[in-house]
């Protein structure tokens, strides 16, 4: 495993459509766990996807710090979205900025784990508001996009 630099906001990456996995292989597996290195070095994040590391895949990874643990998306796709919260986002690839931005407050997921297999699960609250900000990342946007008027706001330290 191995750290990868972050893509940050205003590299034009960031806002490109990633492309599907077409096959799991070891490139793809050192890819998902170079980006869990990168994503728990300093206790960073929550949540990263393979275009905040440079790679147009679709695959992203949560780790919200419940029973769950580390969760591994390959070729995910919301299929259900009810009721409505606003969160407090924040991103590895737009350091110093936070803001609120309104998502689900119940998903439904379909994906493939790292062994290929598919899955489908429920999430909530915490959970699915750090599914939705990665899938975002999957079809070029970040949460600045989706943030509510007036509600970016620099913080102190970089995320």
């Amino acid at each position: 495993m191995a750290l990868r630099n972050i893509v940050t906001e205003g590299d034009p990456i960031l806002h490109k459509t990633s492309r599907p996995i077409e096959e799991i292989n070891d490139r793809i597996l050192k890819l998902l766990d170079d980006m869990a290195e990168t994503m728990y070095y300093e206790n960073r994040g929550i949540g990263i996807a393979a275009v905040q590391v440079g790679v147009l895949r679709r695959c992203f990874i949560v780790d919200i710090g419940d029973e769950h643990g580390r969760i591994d998306f390959i070729n995910p796709e919301i299929t259900l979205r009810e009721g409505e919260q606003l969160c407090t986002e924040g991103c590895l690839s737009v350091p110093g900025k936070q803001a609120d931005v309104k998502r689900p407050f119940k998903i439904h997921v379909k994906a493939l784990d790292r062994n290929g297999n598919p899955f489908e699960m429920d999430a909530e609250e915490l959970l699915a508001n750090c599914i939705c900000h990665e899938y975002d990342h999957l079809d070029g946007v970040l949460f600045v996009d989706r943030a509510e008027p007036g509600s970016v706001v620099m913080t102190n330290a970089e995320e």
